[in-house]
């Protein structure tokens, strides 16, 4: 889950919504003001879809009845959509060994996190911690889309369902609207179509909420997705110790914050949500992960310290239009 990209005042020509959505804020960009009654009704069906598939804070989704079925033994028939959200999720945990993984239901919820975020109780006690039981213990036929889950585990799919809602939404967007949409899901970011001319133009911040000012970096996006994960805005106090929504699955607790925010693009909002959410949970390995990896990346230390690898634009010169990362 991210919370900290944020969008400039666009240009004249493109057109701009903005709406709360899924827990957050979700902003619509069209290239093509003509097109953004289309573009809207699409996006807005996407997320009516993705957060009747995916969210456990609701007792009547799809993923709560699954989570249910935990220990039952059976295996739990799901429909298409929740059957891809659950890809990707295992596949983010595959490819980060684990470092993000969909498990941490339960450990979510020990930490007091089981309500949507403006729910969450601000103070409590120390929480007994539940370690993730790990992607492995998940069983899943993706042929007859079955789903076990083992005793004890619950299913979280933050960290990867919203970065896809948002690359579906761009896609569907930009197809209804016929003209190049850029998608903001509070801090997940995804483009689908032609893009305005020098990009889209998207500073990035701590906190996505806040409207855009001067001296913060921006970058400009002719395709794929961005993302940035922090650990400032989602946060509450347990035991006396602030906690925040990124949870290290080893250890069941809130990741330790050796990094404020962690900002990456890649070819999609899901691969680059996957990374910024691990890079996150690694703490100091993130740096060396996310150099084998390739994609452009910015870490912002919790001291204020800034570190950029794979081509992310150097912030001591203005962003120029058409900078593309």
């Amino acid at each position: 889950m991210t919370h900290s990209s944020r969008l400039p005042s666009p240009a004249a020509a493109i057109d701009r919504v903005a709406f709360p959505a899924l827990g957050t804020t979700a902003v619509l960009l069209t290239a093509d003001p003509a097109g953004t009654a289309s573009a809207v009704a699409a996006l807005k069906a996407e997320l009516v879809a993705i957060d009747d598939a995916c969210s456990r804070f609701r007792p009547d989704t799809e993923l709560s009845r699954v989570n249910a079925s935990a220990g039952s033994g059976r295996p739990v028939p799901v429909g298409p959509l929740l059957a891809e959200a659950l890809e990707v999720a295992l596949r983010a945990a595959r490819l980060t060994d684990g470092v993000v993984d969909p498990t941490v239901g339960p450990a979510a919820v020990a930490l007091g996190y089981d309500v949507t975020f403006t729910r969450v109780a601000r103070t409590g006690p120390t929480p007994a911690l539940h370690p993730a039981k790990g992607w492995q213990t998940v069983g899943w036929d993706p042929e007859l889309r079955l789903l076990r889950l083992p005793p004890g585990s619950a299913l979280d799919l933050g960290a990867t369902a919203k970065a896809l809602a948002a690359d579906r939404a761009a896609r569907a967007a930009a197809a209804a609207a016929r003209c190049g949409v850029l998608v903001n899901l509070g801090g997940d970011l995804s483009t689908a179509g032609p893009a305005p001319a020098g990009g889209w133009r998207v500073a990035v911040a701590d906190d996505h909420a806040e409207p855009a000012g001067p001296g913060l970096p921006v970058v400009a996006l002719s395709s794929g997705g961005l993302a940035t994960s922090g650990t400032t805005v989602r946060t509450w106090e347990r035991g006396g110790r602030t906690r925040h929504h990124i949870i290290d699955p080893a250890t069941g607790d809130s990741a330790p914050a050796v990094w404020r925010t962690a900002s990456v693009t890649a070819a999609d909002c899901v691969d680059a949500n996957t990374a910024s959410t691990a890079a996150i949970v690694m703490g100091e390995r993130a740096v060396d992960w996310l150099r084998d990896t390739g994609l452009p990346a910015r870490l912002v230390r919790a001291d204020g310290g800034v570190v950029r690898l794979n081509g992310w634009p150097p912030e001591d010169r203005p962003a120029p239009e058409g900078t593309r990362i």
